[in-house]
């Protein structure tokens, strides 16, 4: 049973909502932060990523850095930049990413749904990036990029959502990396306690993306729970911002692989230990990747096809992964790379960053790198079900969740 809620939403007025919504914060480093808000005084990367105020050598994680966004975001409230909706409502959030659309449900999820294993995640986090985004939520008493969660289609969800969009929409408008963004509300009680209500016979929710911006999230409230010990469960520190969606509108996009060298081997023996392991066969066309159990291998300027043998796959949700395979027959034995996570010698490269991506980094930093079939939703389910977890980056979602659309003020 979940437990998914309206609430009183903070959302720019709609003359700025194109040009306050901005990408995630963790898709910029920090040279890319600062050069993306150079001029721009609406932009909601301000205020997510406050370091881009002070200069190149400031530390990033000082408390003058938080304040200053809590500042930035206080400012530009009372500019009038933003309204406080102050009856509690869903709202419908619509992206449109070359041609096709999916459509969630802004909201708030319960803390204790997360802490039960109700909102199940399929990744692991790690404490250094969780204390930025802790410190940031504490500091500015909301959250301000949504949780990317996923449920199994529900027919009744389905339809409060369709009527919902036959209304005027409360923003409209296409960013400039072409996706489009269409925002609906739904304030009708009828319509809210429909939704809440079909949310609660829905056993699980699944983190699709935000882990850390989630755990981040929870932490808060456990240290407003100590800091509140009367508090009753209903104030708004217990519950997070999110955004759900239904698996079958869901695309995951590949998350690639690049390695800095070959563990000492010559591209001549590496390739030969390659054909040992799978299939191995140059590639005259489309290096894309075809089939699940089939990966795309870039070395020394050529493509090739590696097919997984039959007795190296598994029907076991997590080692059946084509991730998990690169990593459990090549990355680790062969390479070294044991922890993915920590190793310098490996980098992940998203999807919508294309093929030739990968070979501009194999001309650059890299010598070999593998594009790999997309992990799809079904698996996904199937891993967080199983109470298990993926290896890191296995997962690539677009069209990313605007910050600065929504926020939860607690």
């Amino acid at each position: 049973m979940a437990l998914i809620k309206p609430f009183p939403c903070v959302r720019p007025i709609p003359e700025l909502a194109s040009a306050i919504a901005a990408l995630p914060y963790d898709v910029y480093n920090r040279a890319e932060a600062k050069l993306a808000v150079q001029g721009d005084k609406d932009t909601f990367l301000r205020i997510d990523r406050p370091e881009t105020q002070f200069p190149d050598d400031q530390d990033m994680y000082a408390d003058e850095v938080y304040q200053k966004a809590a500042e930035m975001l206080a400012g530009d409230i009372a500019a009038g930049k933003y309204v406080r909706d102050e009856a509690r409502k869903y709202y419908v959030y619509e992206l449109t990413m070359d041609g096709r659309s999916q459509t969630g449900i802004v909201a708030a999820a319960a803390v204790d749904d997360y802490l039960s294993g109700t909102i199940k995640r399929h990744e692991n986090t790690l404490a250094a990036k969780e204390q930025d985004r802790i410190r940031h939520i504490d500091t500015l008493s909301a959250q301000t990029g949504p949780i990317f969660l996923a449920y199994r289609a529900d027919a009744v969800i389905t339809e409060a959502v369709q009527r919902a969009k036959t209304k005027a929409p409360l923003y409209d408008f296409i960013a400039d990396d072409g996706i489009g963004h269409r925002v609906f509300e739904i304030a009708e009680a009828e319509e809210i306690q429909l939704i809440e209500e079909a949310f609660a016979g829905i056993d699980s929710i699944y983190i699709a993306d935000g882990h850390h911006r989630a755990a981040s999230a929870v932490k808060v409230a456990l240290k407003r729970r100590a800091e509140n010990p009367d508090y009753i469960g209903a104030e708004e520190f217990n519950f997070f911002l999110s955004v759900l969606f239904p698996d079958e509108e869901l695309k995951i996009m590949d998350y690639n692989r690049v390695v800095k060298d070959l563990n000492g081997m010559s591209n001549e023996a590496f390739l030969q230990k390659m054909q040992q392991i799978f299939e191995v066969a140059p590639i005259a066309g489309d290096p894309k990747p075809q089939a699940k159990g089939a990966l795309s291998m870039y070395l020394e300027g050529q493509w090739y096809r590696c097919v997984v043998h039959a007795e190296d796959r598994t029907e076991d949700p997590v080692a059946g992964l084509d991730v998990s395979i690169l990593q459990d027959l090549l990355l680790a034995p062969v390479l070294g790379i044991e922890d993915p996570k920590s190793d310098p010698r490996i980098d992940f490269v998203g999807g919508i960053r294309g093929l030739k991506e990968l070979e501009r980094r194999c001309q650059t930093d890299a010598v070999c790198a593998f594009a790999m079939y997309p992990t799809d939703i079904a698996e996904l389910l199937k891993v967080a079900d199983a109470g298990r977890l993926m290896p890191p980056k296995s997962t690539w979602f677009e069209p990313k969740l605007r910050s600065g659309l929504f926020i939860h003020e607690f």
